[in-house]
């Protein structure tokens, strides 16, 4: 693997569960618990994206976007179920600004996922525009 798309993913993972852990001692309100295991869930889902881009890429450089929109959607449609399932078992107690930050994470991490994985489709030996 790409040692400076794991590292970046990473000091993500750490500057997002800091910034979380800040926020719930300065507003208890929000689940700290359930914005880690979405932080959690969101580095799996990464590192999960640039395994399929990254395959994409080699089979075939013209398969990049391929790669990326069925990554991209696949994440989406994870977070989607996971916030939904969370908001469905804490109906009585549900705290939207957290919803909100869930959503937040996923555009952190795409945002990020997508800048690095455009330089590996540039570097990439085998592409040839």
């Amino acid at each position: 693997m790409n040692n400076k798309f794991i590292f970046t993913i990473l000091f993500v993972f750490a500057v997002l569960s800091g910034a979380f852990y800040g926020i719930q001692q300065q507003f208890p309100a929000f689940d700290l618990k359930a914005l880690l295991i979405g932080n959690l869930m969101m580095l799996f889902l990464a590192i999960l994206t640039y395994i399929i881009v990254k395959k994409k890429v080699h089979e075939r450089p013209q398969a990049f976007v391929t790669g990326v929109y069925s990554a991209t959607f696949l994440k989406l449609m994870v977070c989607l179920v996971a916030i939904v399932a969370y908001a469905m078992m804490n109906k009585a107690t549900l705290h939207k600004p957290t919803l909100f930050m869930m959503f937040g994470i996923y555009v952190v991490y795409t945002a990020f996922e997508t800048a690095m994985l455009m330089q590996l489709a540039k570097k990439d030996p085998t592409n040839k525009s």
